[in-house]
């Protein structure tokens, strides 16, 4: 947990992004992702930011990115932008930092712009609540008993998940941390970035996350080492 637990969108904000598309990274509210920047490209792009509000925007590649990647290939539809918290230059010109995912977007279309990165206008998508909000909190304790079976034991006994499993987290934040943390298929990730209703992200996460639950032992291994990877992420609690 840190100080940037309560960031958000800058007042100014007008919906105007700088885009780091990934072909194999889908990044949600409310972890924190490290990244090694070295392209020139978004070596400017993280120089504006530094600069400015601090802000770029993950956007996941769409299949067939290879082709063009010095050009333009598509994007998937809806984007995390993300705050710098923090950053450090490697002095050869390469940049180590850490992103926290503050909010979910959709495209609505790129700019033409002068850059060597792009850029994008997008719209804000917020969570839709449960129609009956007694169901989330057993709905999150579904989530959490699922969970608990994934977890390697070094990761069950640190601080982090310790904190994951016995703080009230709303549920729209804990399928998110979830959501990253866990070794789904990368269009599953992109499916529950867009899905604004928490009630139906709940749905998809629980039915991905039984099929691992007793998986071959090839599958149980990779999922394990994933999770011991990526778990826990540091989370926001906003």
């Amino acid at each position: 947990m840190g100080h940037w637990e309560n960031i958000g969108l800058p007042e100014e904000f007008d919906g105007t992004v700088r885009l780091f598309p990934l072909p194999n990274l889908v990044l949600f509210p409310h972890v924190i992702q490290a990244l090694h920047i070295f392209e020139p490209r978004y070596c400017d792009m993280l120089s504006e930011a530094l600069e400015s509000d601090h802000l770029i925007t993950m956007a996941l590649l769409e299949q067939g990115w290879e082709s063009n990647y010095n050009e333009q290939p598509r994007l998937s539809g809806v984007v995390c932008i993300g705050r710098i918290i923090s950053h450090s230059p490697t002095g050869d010109g390469r940049h180590n930092l850490f992103l926290a995912g503050i909010q979910r977007a959709r495209i609505l279309e790129e700019l033409e712009v002068e850059t060597p990165f792009r850029q994008a206008k997008v719209e804000i998508i917020e969570d839709i609540p449960f129609d009956d909000y007694s169901l989330e909190e057993t709905c999150r304790d579904q989530l959490l008993d699922v969970f608990r079976t994934m977890i390697p034991k070094d990761a069950a006994n640190s601080k982090t998940f310790s904190e994951l499993l016995t703080r009230q987290l709303p549920l729209g934040i804990l399928t998110d941390v979830i959501a990253y943390a866990v070794n789904l298929p990368i269009a599953v990730k992109q499916y529950l970035l867009g899905e604004p209703k928490i009630e139906s992200r709940f749905k998809v996460l629980m039915d991905n996350l039984t099929t691992l639950v007793e998986p071959d032992d090839a599958a149980k291994e990779e999922s394990s080492r994933s999770i011991r990877r990526g778990f826990p992420p540091p989370f926001s609690v906003n």
